[in-house]
Protein backbone atom coordinates (compact mmCIF):
# COMPACT_ATOMS: atom_id res chain seq x y z
CA UNK A 1 0.00 0.00 0.00
CA UNK A 2 0.96 3.81 -1.04
CA UNK A 3 -0.03 6.80 0.96
CA UNK A 4 -1.29 7.86 -2.41
CA UNK A 5 -4.72 7.77 -1.06
CA UNK A 6 -4.06 9.00 2.13
CA UNK A 7 -1.97 12.03 1.47
CA UNK A 8 -4.19 15.38 1.25
CA UNK A 9 -3.72 18.31 -0.16
CA UNK A 10 -5.80 20.07 2.27
CA UNK A 11 -3.15 21.48 5.27
CA UNK A 12 -2.43 25.13 6.91
CA UNK A 13 0.33 27.01 5.40
CA UNK A 14 1.67 30.12 7.31
CA UNK A 15 4.71 32.30 5.83
CA UNK A 16 7.71 32.19 7.66
CA UNK A 17 7.66 36.18 8.54
CA UNK A 18 4.13 35.52 10.18
CA UNK A 19 4.24 36.56 13.52
CA UNK A 20 3.78 33.55 16.50
CA UNK A 21 0.45 35.30 17.88
CA UNK A 22 -1.13 34.62 14.89
CA UNK A 23 0.53 31.39 14.81
CA UNK A 24 -1.09 30.29 18.22
CA UNK A 25 -4.45 31.02 17.31
CA UNK A 26 -4.34 29.04 14.31
CA UNK A 27 -3.37 25.88 16.91
CA UNK A 28 -6.05 27.16 19.05
CA UNK A 29 -8.74 27.88 16.61
CA UNK A 30 -7.94 24.77 14.45
CA UNK A 31 -6.34 22.47 16.37
CA UNK A 32 -4.07 20.92 13.58
CA UNK A 33 -1.29 18.08 13.65
CA UNK A 34 1.46 20.62 12.35
CA UNK A 35 1.60 23.96 10.18
CA UNK A 36 3.41 23.32 6.65
CA UNK A 37 6.02 27.01 6.91
CA UNK A 38 6.95 28.64 3.57
CA UNK A 39 9.23 31.27 2.50
CA UNK A 40 8.06 33.13 -0.92
CA UNK A 41 5.66 30.35 -1.83
CA UNK A 42 8.94 27.74 -1.06
CA UNK A 43 8.91 25.20 1.57
CA UNK A 44 10.64 25.78 4.44
CA UNK A 45 9.50 22.86 7.18
CA UNK A 46 6.75 22.55 9.53
CA UNK A 47 6.17 23.69 12.75
CA UNK A 48 3.81 22.01 15.60
CA UNK A 49 2.29 22.98 18.83
CA UNK A 50 4.93 21.67 21.28
CA UNK A 51 7.25 23.78 19.54
CA UNK A 52 5.23 26.41 20.09
CA UNK A 53 3.99 25.73 23.35
CA UNK A 54 7.51 24.88 24.69
CA UNK A 55 8.91 27.74 23.70
CA UNK A 56 9.34 31.02 25.64
CA UNK A 57 9.61 33.28 22.21
CA UNK A 58 7.73 36.38 22.39
CA UNK A 59 4.10 36.68 20.19
CA UNK A 60 5.90 39.10 18.19
CA UNK A 61 8.96 37.05 16.76
CA UNK A 62 8.82 35.44 13.21
CA UNK A 63 7.42 31.85 13.21
CA UNK A 64 11.10 30.83 10.84
CA UNK A 65 12.68 30.72 14.36
CA UNK A 66 10.82 27.97 15.20
CA UNK A 67 10.80 25.70 11.66
CA UNK A 68 12.29 22.56 11.90
CA UNK A 69 13.37 20.02 9.01
CA UNK A 70 10.45 17.44 8.33
CA UNK A 71 11.47 14.57 6.53
CA UNK A 72 10.02 14.32 2.53
CA UNK A 73 8.22 11.98 1.20
CA UNK A 74 6.53 10.94 -2.49
CA UNK A 75 3.10 10.50 -3.44
CA UNK A 76 3.87 7.00 -4.06
CA UNK A 77 6.06 5.90 -0.97
CA UNK A 78 4.75 2.79 0.49
CA UNK A 79 3.10 3.35 3.78
CA UNK A 80 5.83 1.23 5.77
CA UNK A 81 8.60 3.50 4.71
CA UNK A 82 6.84 6.51 5.24
CA UNK A 83 5.91 4.73 9.02
CA UNK A 84 9.50 4.61 9.67
CA UNK A 85 9.79 8.33 8.32
CA UNK A 86 7.43 9.86 11.00
CA UNK A 87 8.79 7.08 13.58
CA UNK A 88 12.52 8.21 13.42
CA UNK A 89 11.75 11.69 12.93
CA UNK A 90 9.59 11.79 16.30
CA UNK A 91 7.32 13.95 13.56
CA UNK A 92 3.04 13.97 13.19
CA UNK A 93 3.14 14.98 9.88
CA UNK A 94 5.03 15.06 6.65
CA UNK A 95 5.36 17.07 3.57
CA UNK A 96 4.35 15.00 0.64
CA UNK A 97 6.31 15.69 -2.61
CA UNK A 98 5.38 15.50 -6.43
CA UNK A 99 8.50 15.61 -8.29
CA UNK A 100 10.44 19.34 -6.99
CA UNK A 101 6.89 20.53 -5.33
CA UNK A 102 4.76 20.59 -2.61
CA UNK A 103 1.29 18.55 -3.20
CA UNK A 104 0.42 18.03 0.41
CA UNK A 105 1.00 16.21 3.60
CA UNK A 106 0.33 13.30 5.22
CA UNK A 107 -0.54 12.63 9.06
CA UNK A 108 0.41 10.29 11.77
CA UNK A 109 -3.32 9.59 12.15
CA UNK A 110 -4.46 9.25 8.18
CA UNK A 111 -1.77 6.32 8.23
CA UNK A 112 -3.40 4.82 11.19
CA UNK A 113 -6.66 5.25 10.05
CA UNK A 114 -5.78 3.46 6.41
CA UNK A 115 -4.30 0.61 8.49
CA UNK A 116 -6.88 -0.02 11.13
CA UNK A 117 -8.27 -3.24 9.98
CA UNK A 118 -5.10 -4.70 9.76
CA UNK A 119 -4.00 -3.83 13.45
CA UNK A 120 -6.64 -6.88 14.70
CA UNK A 121 -3.90 -8.84 14.65
CA UNK A 122 -1.98 -7.44 16.79
CA UNK A 123 -2.21 -7.71 20.47
CA UNK A 124 -1.21 -4.79 22.87
CA UNK A 125 1.52 -6.91 24.32
CA UNK A 126 3.15 -7.19 21.28
CA UNK A 127 3.81 -3.56 20.73
CA UNK A 128 3.09 -2.00 24.55
CA UNK A 129 6.09 -0.51 26.61
CA UNK A 130 6.09 -2.49 30.08
CA UNK A 131 8.64 -0.45 31.96
CA UNK A 132 6.66 2.46 32.96
CA UNK A 133 8.08 5.50 34.86
CA UNK A 134 5.89 7.05 37.17
CA UNK A 135 5.05 9.58 39.73
CA UNK A 136 3.21 10.74 42.93
CA UNK A 137 1.03 13.51 43.03
CA UNK A 138 3.11 15.43 45.75
CA UNK A 139 6.30 15.16 43.04
CA UNK A 140 7.48 18.34 41.98
CA UNK A 141 6.72 19.28 38.40
CA UNK A 142 10.67 20.49 38.36
CA UNK A 143 11.52 16.00 39.56
CA UNK A 144 8.94 15.58 36.61
CA UNK A 145 11.01 17.29 33.78
CA UNK A 146 14.13 15.47 35.00
CA UNK A 147 12.28 12.07 34.37
CA UNK A 148 10.89 13.16 31.47
CA UNK A 149 14.15 14.23 29.62
CA UNK A 150 16.32 11.48 31.97
CA UNK A 151 14.16 8.89 30.28
CA UNK A 152 13.57 10.89 26.84
CA UNK A 153 9.94 9.92 27.42
CA UNK A 154 6.81 12.39 27.17
CA UNK A 155 4.06 10.80 29.73
CA UNK A 156 4.55 10.17 33.59
CA UNK A 157 1.16 7.92 34.67
CA UNK A 158 0.39 9.45 38.82
CA UNK A 159 0.24 6.82 41.24
CA UNK A 160 -1.40 7.34 44.89
CA UNK A 161 -0.98 4.24 47.17
CA UNK A 162 -0.02 2.11 43.73
CA UNK A 163 -3.39 3.01 41.69
CA UNK A 164 -3.53 5.10 38.45
CA UNK A 165 -5.11 8.53 39.87
CA UNK A 166 -4.00 10.74 36.95
CA UNK A 167 -1.85 11.90 33.74
CA UNK A 168 1.18 14.20 33.39
CA UNK A 169 2.83 15.02 29.70
CA UNK A 170 5.26 17.42 28.58
CA UNK A 171 2.70 19.45 26.69
CA UNK A 172 0.93 19.74 30.51
CA UNK A 173 4.17 20.83 32.17
CA UNK A 174 5.14 22.96 29.01
CA UNK A 175 1.78 24.81 28.63
CA UNK A 176 1.21 25.29 32.39
CA UNK A 177 4.84 27.34 32.70
CA UNK A 178 3.87 29.28 29.59
CA UNK A 179 0.55 30.32 30.31
CA UNK A 180 1.51 31.21 34.07
CA UNK A 181 4.30 33.22 32.60
CA UNK A 182 2.36 35.21 30.27
CA UNK A 183 0.22 36.26 33.70
CA UNK A 184 3.42 37.77 34.67
CA UNK A 185 3.84 41.26 34.67
CA UNK A 186 7.81 42.62 33.92
CA UNK A 187 10.01 42.14 36.40
CA UNK A 188 12.66 39.55 37.94
CA UNK A 189 11.43 36.41 36.85
CA UNK A 190 13.96 34.06 38.08
CA UNK A 191 11.20 33.37 41.34
CA UNK A 192 8.70 32.62 39.62
CA UNK A 193 10.17 30.28 37.47
CA UNK A 194 11.46 28.12 40.89
CA UNK A 195 7.89 28.96 41.83
CA UNK A 196 6.69 26.36 38.57
CA UNK A 197 9.08 24.05 39.28
CA UNK A 198 8.52 23.35 43.14
CA UNK A 199 4.44 23.17 42.22
CA UNK A 200 3.31 19.15 42.88
CA UNK A 201 2.13 17.47 39.61
CA UNK A 202 -1.17 17.21 41.31
CA UNK A 203 -2.02 20.84 40.44
CA UNK A 204 -1.38 19.95 36.55
CA UNK A 205 -2.27 16.45 35.44
CA UNK A 206 -4.81 15.33 33.97
CA UNK A 207 -7.89 12.89 35.79
CA UNK A 208 -9.37 10.76 35.14
CA UNK A 209 -7.28 8.59 32.96
CA UNK A 210 -8.11 6.81 29.80
CA UNK A 211 -6.73 2.90 29.77
CA UNK A 212 -7.09 -0.18 27.86
CA UNK A 213 -7.18 -3.08 28.69
CA UNK A 214 -4.19 -5.37 28.10
CA UNK A 215 -6.22 -7.95 26.77
CA UNK A 216 -7.48 -6.24 23.84
CA UNK A 217 -6.18 -5.76 20.30
CA UNK A 218 -4.01 -2.81 19.13
CA UNK A 219 -6.68 -2.41 16.63
CA UNK A 220 -9.24 -1.54 19.85
CA UNK A 221 -6.12 0.79 20.90
CA UNK A 222 -6.03 2.56 18.25
CA UNK A 223 -9.22 3.85 17.70
CA UNK A 224 -9.76 4.64 21.43
CA UNK A 225 -6.68 7.23 20.50
CA UNK A 226 -8.12 8.08 16.87
CA UNK A 227 -11.44 8.74 18.59
CA UNK A 228 -10.67 10.94 21.46
CA UNK A 229 -7.77 12.47 19.94
CA UNK A 230 -5.23 10.87 22.08
CA UNK A 231 -1.78 10.10 21.93
CA UNK A 232 -1.35 7.57 24.07
CA UNK A 233 -3.10 5.11 27.00
CA UNK A 234 -2.38 3.27 29.81
CA UNK A 235 -2.42 -0.46 29.72
CA UNK A 236 -4.54 -1.69 32.79
CA UNK A 237 -4.67 -5.96 33.67
CA UNK A 238 -8.27 -6.69 32.78
CA UNK A 239 -9.13 -7.29 36.43
CA UNK A 240 -8.05 -3.77 37.15
CA UNK A 241 -7.84 -0.80 35.21
CA UNK A 242 -6.38 0.86 38.63
CA UNK A 243 -3.40 -1.12 38.40
CA UNK A 244 -0.65 0.83 35.32
CA UNK A 245 0.69 -2.32 33.09
CA UNK A 246 2.53 -0.25 30.74
CA UNK A 247 1.67 2.40 28.28
CA UNK A 248 1.00 1.95 24.32
CA UNK A 249 0.60 5.08 21.81
CA UNK A 250 -0.12 5.54 18.30
CA UNK A 251 3.73 5.92 17.46
CA UNK A 252 4.29 2.25 18.91
CA UNK A 253 1.39 1.49 16.09
CA UNK A 254 3.37 3.07 13.86
CA UNK A 255 6.43 1.57 14.66
CA UNK A 256 4.32 -2.03 14.19
CA UNK A 257 4.08 -1.38 11.08
CA UNK A 258 8.05 -1.19 10.01
CA UNK A 259 8.55 -4.89 11.62
CA UNK A 260 9.57 -6.88 8.37
CA UNK A 261 10.04 -10.46 7.90
CA UNK A 262 13.73 -9.78 6.70
CA UNK A 263 16.97 -12.19 7.54
CA UNK A 264 19.08 -10.01 9.70
CA UNK A 265 17.56 -7.72 12.66
CA UNK A 266 14.79 -5.32 12.18
CA UNK A 267 16.13 -2.39 13.91
CA UNK A 268 14.65 1.49 14.16
CA UNK A 269 16.49 4.67 15.06
CA UNK A 270 15.06 7.59 16.03
CA UNK A 271 16.78 11.10 15.29
CA UNK A 272 18.78 9.77 12.79
CA UNK A 273 20.48 12.95 12.42
CA UNK A 274 22.75 12.61 15.40
CA UNK A 275 24.12 9.53 14.34
CA UNK A 276 27.53 11.92 12.75
CA UNK A 277 30.44 8.53 12.48
CA UNK A 278 28.17 5.98 13.59
CA UNK A 279 26.00 4.01 10.99
CA UNK A 280 22.70 2.43 10.99
CA UNK A 281 24.63 -1.42 9.74
CA UNK A 282 26.82 -0.67 12.72
CA UNK A 283 23.84 -0.30 15.68
CA UNK A 284 22.05 -3.38 13.95
CA UNK A 285 25.45 -5.76 14.14
CA UNK A 286 26.51 -4.37 17.89
CA UNK A 287 22.94 -5.57 19.40
CA UNK A 288 22.84 -8.91 17.27
CA UNK A 289 26.34 -9.18 18.84
CA UNK A 290 24.51 -9.25 22.29
CA UNK A 291 21.04 -11.02 21.74
CA UNK A 292 23.62 -14.18 20.24
CA UNK A 293 24.79 -14.29 23.70
CA UNK A 294 21.13 -15.93 24.60
CA UNK A 295 20.59 -17.93 21.88
CA UNK A 296 16.81 -19.32 23.00
CA UNK A 297 16.03 -15.21 23.01
CA UNK A 298 14.80 -14.34 19.53
CA UNK A 299 14.56 -10.48 19.20
CA UNK A 300 11.42 -9.06 16.95
CA UNK A 301 12.41 -5.76 16.64
CA UNK A 302 14.81 -3.17 18.24
CA UNK A 303 13.93 0.32 18.30
CA UNK A 304 17.17 2.91 19.75
CA UNK A 305 16.16 6.11 20.08
CA UNK A 306 18.51 9.11 20.81
CA UNK A 307 18.01 12.41 22.19
CA UNK A 308 20.10 15.52 22.28
CA UNK A 309 20.47 17.90 25.43
CA UNK A 310 21.60 21.32 25.70
CA UNK A 311 24.63 20.31 27.53
CA UNK A 312 27.86 20.41 25.66
CA UNK A 313 31.09 19.13 26.37
CA UNK A 314 33.47 21.02 23.93
CA UNK A 315 31.00 21.57 21.16
CA UNK A 316 29.96 18.20 21.64
CA UNK A 317 26.26 17.73 22.99
CA UNK A 318 25.21 15.68 25.48
CA UNK A 319 23.35 13.23 24.01
CA UNK A 320 20.89 10.21 25.87
CA UNK A 321 20.28 6.81 24.27
CA UNK A 322 17.73 3.86 24.90
CA UNK A 323 18.20 0.71 23.13
CA UNK A 324 14.83 -1.60 23.13
CA UNK A 325 13.98 -5.10 22.38
CA UNK A 326 11.37 -6.61 21.93
CA UNK A 327 11.96 -10.37 21.75
CA UNK A 328 10.03 -13.91 22.60
CA UNK A 329 11.59 -13.67 27.02
CA UNK A 330 9.79 -10.14 26.79
CA UNK A 331 11.02 -6.35 26.68
CA UNK A 332 14.85 -5.65 27.22
CA UNK A 333 16.36 -2.34 27.22
CA UNK A 334 19.51 -0.48 28.14
CA UNK A 335 19.87 3.30 28.24
CA UNK A 336 23.15 5.99 28.90
CA UNK A 337 24.62 8.99 28.51
CA UNK A 338 27.07 10.41 26.95
CA UNK A 339 28.85 13.15 24.40
CA UNK A 340 28.10 12.20 21.26
CA UNK A 341 25.51 9.47 19.58
CA UNK A 342 28.74 7.15 19.53
CA UNK A 343 29.55 7.24 23.14
CA UNK A 344 25.73 7.40 24.65
CA UNK A 345 25.52 4.18 22.20
CA UNK A 346 28.20 2.40 24.00
CA UNK A 347 26.74 3.09 27.70
CA UNK A 348 23.47 1.67 26.31
CA UNK A 349 25.02 -1.15 24.77
CA UNK A 350 26.87 -2.61 27.77
CA UNK A 351 23.94 -1.94 29.79
CA UNK A 352 21.82 -4.09 27.32
CA UNK A 353 24.14 -6.75 27.85
CA UNK A 354 24.01 -7.24 30.96
CA UNK A 355 20.35 -7.25 30.93
CA UNK A 356 20.56 -9.96 28.72
CA UNK A 357 22.53 -11.49 30.84
CA UNK A 358 20.85 -11.43 33.64
CA UNK A 359 17.57 -13.09 31.61
CA UNK A 360 19.82 -15.64 30.62
CA UNK A 361 20.73 -16.49 34.24
CA UNK A 362 16.92 -15.91 35.75
CA UNK A 363 16.34 -18.41 32.83
CA UNK A 364 18.79 -21.07 33.19
CA UNK A 365 18.10 -20.97 36.88
CA UNK A 366 14.67 -21.88 36.35
CA UNK A 367 15.64 -24.50 33.79
CA UNK A 368 18.10 -26.49 36.19
CA UNK A 369 15.44 -25.66 39.14
CA UNK A 370 12.49 -27.63 36.88
CA UNK A 371 15.26 -30.57 35.66
CA UNK A 372 16.05 -30.55 39.68
CA UNK A 373 12.54 -31.23 40.35
CA UNK A 374 11.76 -33.69 37.80
CA UNK A 375 14.67 -35.78 39.10
CA UNK A 376 13.45 -35.47 42.54
CA UNK A 377 9.94 -36.93 41.03
CA UNK A 378 11.94 -39.91 39.53
CA UNK A 379 13.10 -40.87 43.10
Amino acid sequence: MDIADIATREYVEVDADERLSKVRSIFERENPKGLVVTDDGEYEGIVNERQLVQSHVQDTAKVRGLVRSAPKVRRHDDVREVARVLVESRSKIAPVFEGDNLWGIVTEDAILRAVLENLETLDIPEIYTDDVVTVTEETSVGRAINLLREHAISRLPVLEDGHLVGMVTTHDIADFAVRDMERQQKGDRSGDIDRVLDIPVYDIMNSPVETVSIEETVQTAVSQMLDNDYAGLVVTPAEDDRVVAGVITKTDALRALTYTEEDHLAVQVSNVELLETLTREEIRERIEDVADKFQKMQVHHANVRFQKHKERLRGTPLVYCQIRLRTNKGQISGSGEGYGAQPSFRVALDKLERRVLEVKGVQADEEYRGQLLRKLGEL
